[in-house]
């Protein structure tokens, strides 16, 4: 394989941002010469390790000199800076496209990574396309006495599959380009704007012209630019006149979309299919890379999709084709983007595996006029020889002249044609360079708000200047106005009066005006560097009077700092450190940077959903915020929006994957909207509604109603370990926290039947599964079933059915229990606010094992409270049959797989161990009647001893007196001399025994608690009212201190009795 027409792929890691640092995060990355490593930040010993042909470490190890440059901290140090890139990359890339091939150079990495500045740079440290530039025209400056060198630019944006010219004079709708495709040239772009350029300074405003094009249209268009690709594509002529040659060339610079948004929903289950056109460049960039890879393996009848979108169909020479392509991919370090960083570095392996066909490029242009010129030779041949024979017709030498003549005006026109159109660029140059000219001297004359944006390359582009008086900003176009367009701005949105060097911004009514995070209603003072949101999102910093101005770093105003200020507006934000003084723990820190991207996307979709009129409410909720699992540790926490149709009241509840699509998708329905607005108006008529109803599937804003989860509630199992019936009243709580109802719920042991079972076995875990526990009827007990008993009662306070009374709901309950993978849902109650339930559940356990033992003791049930909403299908119950049995017994554990049936060899030595068997039985048996007999005469002695030693005979009493589950026949009360049956319990039991009283006792405590949390005060309580609240609530208080302490109090005078029994038997 030729490695030279390998594509080259080199990795760079940036630093640390702001906000990763606040938090603590952790590097996951670390290089060593070309090989770059990955760690799992959820297990250090898992350890991905690629190699590439360059890696950059731009982490650490740097600093910024006196000229705002950054520079490694020492001489020879591990930081790569800009230069260092440009060496290896552009260097390389500037050398092919001189030698006459066409060269790529591709950028690709999630949103963030660092794209723009390696490939644009930020300020003094320029990027990988301005240095290219400027070393492109000081190598045609020093060799113009061997060449003549023509440059064309041109800059364009892939959104959507549409391709937009950002050099166009033309608006954005009608500055969509078609993709065609011709033998020779193959795909290009029809009617793309080539402009010619005879130094790096118009290069270099040329793309400030494409980057405020494509700011000022993304603003407009509601698009998002991390979703777009951009293209810069240099066109390079050389001619040397000596050889005879000429050399064509075409550099194709691309900033590709953020990598993170190609990431599929996983098993989301979403009616609309994803993002439609949105993601389909970079999905189909990855297949035609792994379809290359898999060519230079081996594979044969290998399809390349390049047909399949817009961008691969333009990359298809970079990408096995005639070109040498380099590929940049940037890593984020923090721990947080483990998994982005890992697939980026996975997409990069295979496409260092893709083999090109590079070929220096002959220009058609040359060709044509050499074949023109050849042309004329044969035609002034011919001439001379009509003229020596004089015997040919002067129509013929007519018809040849002509001919002559218009090959000569095409070979004029094509020699021509440079620098003509080098002419026309210099005066739209010109005119451009004025307007910067007077920008810059305004910028020193008058405050003015420029614009912040998601891509830091599109920040500060659109610059808006606030002369003395007073200016009425919004959509409308006046001479004192300042137009500004986008999602929520109204006609006219704001004022902004600048009188006496101060500026002041009064919001129109009904408009949305947000200055530092805090929406304000009336005329508002503004200060240097204050933040202003305008409409949904539409961002701008505050630049005062120069005088106002310092040293400040304006930079480090960015889109993430006015979103994070939103959000701390709003009670969400992120401390420096955690509680501890640790790290902040990476999942929360996700949450968060998930929650303040989801910000304005969530303000979008509400406005949008205001302008066409969908009555549907978008808001922004944290996922198991207060939620644990069935052992009592925290879920894992997410971001979802809330989805409220405020008509109907139905309410889904979207993940971020789901929202994310549902949100593009809206965008392209809204665009459509503004076009056919614009082209016609809409009849209001029913043809519209019907077709609004037709139409309903297709609609980004609906979905069919389905079942919605209140909260959940936990129910601790531990009782039924020591037989101890239970009653309790379980707060449901929301993922957020919210109290949602009450349930009351009872989980008591019963017999086989269902009936209350009496007995009080308690099952203790050790290491034997089938040992004698004693108990006071002296019957061994061995592990075997186990019976309960489940009844869900009632359930009241339910705030989302007295919220919603009006409309008709549906509550039920489902959980799931030990290793049923299967959710119970209960009967459902329809429009009540404080349902009577009566749910009976009979669980049981064939085999009560060790592992059942663990579950009961440290699990506990999460009950689930669902809202089922009007027109939504029922929660049914999906139960293995072999779980249920037929009078609706539900077995908790898995039944043991039947024995093997016995071979014919076995069958002897079968009848051998129940032989074996059978002598044992009767052994135990005799061994059984000697133990009774042992057991009668300990009851006698222990009868005869009683008064010798009161704490054993205490500790007796106390469970065999108070004990109202106690057997029957196990106290004889006889005041007459009848003799009073007893044993001796171990510790075990006794302790057990104690500690099922304090659960008895506990449980009117909890409800004691809970009453008293329930206990509030009316709204509309005056001063006696709250008067009366606080003396009946400090009542409430005394009581439940009481029986707290009583209950406690009881519990130690149990144990202690217990403690002195075991010393005195000790002793004895």
């Amino acid at each position: 394989m030729n490695r030279k027409d390998c594509v080259r792929v080199a990795v760079r890691v940036r630093p640390f941002n702001k906000r990763e640092k606040d938090a603590g995060s952790r590097c996951i990355i670390s290089m060593v010469t070309s090989s770059v490593t990955i760690q799992d930040p959820h297990d250090p010993h898992n350890r991905r390790s690629f190699s590439f042909d360059y890696a950059y470490w731009s982490h650490s190890g740097f600093l910024r000199d006196h000229n705002g440059l950054y520079v490694p901290e020492e001489p020879g140090g591990r930081y790569a800076d800009q230069d260092s890139v440009f060496q290896d990359l552009g260097e390389g890339i500037l050398e092919n496209a001189q030698q006459g091939y066409n060269a790529t150079l591709l950028a690709y990495g999630q949103t963030g990574s660092g794209k723009s500045y390696s490939m644009v740079g930020y300020g003094p440290n320029k990027g990988l396309v301005p240095k290219l530039c400027d070393r492109l025209f000081e190598d045609i400056r020093g060799n113009q006495a061997t060449r003549q060198c023509q440059v064309f630019f041109s800059m364009m944006e892939i959104y959507n599959e549409q391709v937009i010219d950002l050099l166009s004079r033309s608006s954005r709708t009608s500055g969509v380009l078609r993709v065609r495709e011709e033998q020779h040239r193959g795909f290009y772009v029809e009617g793309l704007r080539t402009v010619p350029c005879d130094s790096a300074q118009q290069v270099e405003q040329l793309m400030e012209q494409g980057t405020r094009t494509r700011t000022t249209a993304a603003t407009h268009m509601n698009a998002n630019s991390s979703r777009s690709h951009m293209l810069i594509i240099l066109q390079l002529k050389q001619i040397f006149s000596k050889e005879n040659i000429t050399k064509q060339s075409s550099i194709n610079l691309v900033d590709l979309a953020g990598s993170e948004r190609q990431r599929s929903s996983g098993s989301e289950a979403d009616r609309l299919k994803e993002g439609t056109a949105i993601n389909l460049s970079l999905t189909t960039l990855g297949n035609v890379i792994s379809a290359l890879a898999d060519v230079v393996v081996g594979k044969r009848a290998v399809h390349i999709p390049y047909r399949d979108s817009v961008l691969t169909k333009l990359l298809q020479s970079a990408l096995g084709g005639n070109s040498r392509t380099v590929m940049i991919a940037t890593l984020s370090p923090a721990d947080i983007f483990y998994e982005e960083s890992l697939s980026t570095l996975r997409y990069a392996e295979r496409a260092k595996h893709i083999q090109n066909q590079a070929v220096v490029n002959e220009s058609p242009t040359e060709r044509m006029v050499k074949e023109l010129k050849a042309e004329n030779a044969r035609l002034l041949q011919r001439l001379s020889r009509l003229g020596q024979d004089g015997r040919r017709a002067n129509e013929e030498t007519k018809e040849l002249r002509q001919l002559l003549t218009n090959n000569e005006l095409q070979i004029r026109a094509i020699q021509t044609l440079w620098e003509q159109h080098l002419q026309d660029a210099l005066k739209d140059w010109e005119l451009q360079y004025a307007t910067i000219t007077q920008e810059r001297r305004m910028i020193q004359m008058f405050p003015s708000i420029h614009n912040i944006n998601e891509d830091a390359q599109l920040s500060g582009v659109v610059k808006l200047f606030i002369r003395e008086g007073e200016w009425d900003v919004g959509l409308c176009d006046s001479p004192q106005s300042i137009t500004i367009r986008g999602l929520g701005i109204q006609e006219h949105h704001a004022v902004f009066r600048n009188e006496q060097r101060r500026v002041t911004v009064t919001p129109h009514q009904g408009s949305k005006v947000i200055v530092n995070g805090q929406t304000v209603t009336q005329t508002t003072e503004l200060q240097h560097l204050d933040r202003l949101i305008l409409g949904s999102n539409s961002t701008y910093l505050f630049i005062g009077y120069p005088s106002e101005r310092g040293g400040e770093d304006c930079s480090r105003y960015d889109y993430d700092y006015f979103q994070s200020e939103l959000a701390a507006a709003e009670g969400i934000h992120l401390g420096e450190s955690s509680p501890g003084g640790g790290q902040t723990d990476p999942s929360l820190l996700a949450v968060f940077y998930d929650y303040i991207k989801l910000m304005p996307m969530v303000a979008e979709a509400n406005q949008m959903s205001q302008e066409l009129k969908k009555d549907i409410e978008f808001k922004l909720e944290i996922k198991n915020l207060a939620a644990s699992d069935s052992k009592g540790h925290d879920l894992e926490k997410d971001v979802v929006v809330r989805v409220t149709s405020l008509p109907r009241k139905q309410v889904w509840v979207w993940s971020k994957n789901k929202f994310v699509n549902r949100k593009f998708l809206m965008e392209e329905l809204y665009q459509q909207q503004q076009q056919q607005a614009e082209q016609r108006t809409v009849d209001q008529g029913g043809q519209d509604t019907s077709r609004a109803a037709a139409l309903q599937d297709k609609d980004p804003f609906w979905d069919p109603v389905e079942p919605l989860l209140l909260g959940t509630a936990h129910l601790w199992l531990q009782s039924l370990v020591f037989r101890i019936p239970l009653e309790e009243q379980l707060e449901v709580l929301s993922s957020e926290g919210r109290a949602e109802a009450i349930l009351q719920v009872q989980l008591v042991p019963c017999s086989s039947t269902g009936l209350y079972d009496t007995h009080t076995h308690t099952y203790t875990h050790t290491l034997s599964l089938t040992h004698t526990i004693p108990d006071f009827s002296c019957v061994p007990v061995h592990l075997g079933r186990m019976e309960s008993s489940w009844i869900l009662q009632s359930c009241w306070d339910n705030v989302w059915t007295s919220s919603w009374s009006w409309t008709s709901v549906l509550v039920c309950t489902g959980f799931r229990i030990f290793d049923c993978s299967q959710p119970f849902y209960t009967p459902a109650v329809w429009n009540q606010v404080n349902p009577l339930l009566h749910h009976h559940i009979h669980l049981t356990s064939l085999h009560t094992t060790s592992s059942l033992l663990d579950y009961l003791q440290s699990s506990a049930v999460v009950l689930e409270m669902w809202a089922l909403q009007d027109g939504c299908t029922e929660l049914v119950s999906s139960v293995d049959e072999g779980r249920m049995t037929s009078d609706g017994t539900f077995i908790m554990d898995t039944p043991p797989p039947p024995p093997p049936a016995p071979s014919k060899a076995s069958s002897a030595e079968l009848s051998c161990s129940v032989k074996t068997l059978q002598q044992e039985v009767t052994q135990l048996q005799r061994l059984n009647a000697s133990l009774m007999k042992e057991n009668t005469s300990l009851r006698e002695q222990l009868h005869n001893t009683r008064n010798d030693c009161p704490a054993a005979w205490y500790c007796s009493s106390l469970f065999l007196d108070s004990d109202p589950y106690l057997p029957a026949g196990v106290c004889a009360a006889g005041d007459d001399g009848g003799r009073r049956r007893s044993l001796r319990p171990s510790c075990d039991a006794d302790l057990a025994r104690a500690l099922k009283v304090f659960y008895h006792s506990m449980t009117s405590v909890r409800a004691q608690l809970q009453r008293l949390c329930r206990h509030r005060p009316s709204d509309e309580s005056d001063l006696l009212g709250l008067r009366l609240f606080v003396n009946e609530h400090s009542r409430l208080t005394k009581d439940f201190s009481e029986q707290l302490d009583q209950t406690v109090s009881r519990l130690k005078h149990d144990v202690a009795a217990i403690v002195r029994w075991k010393r005195s038997a000790n002793c004895s």
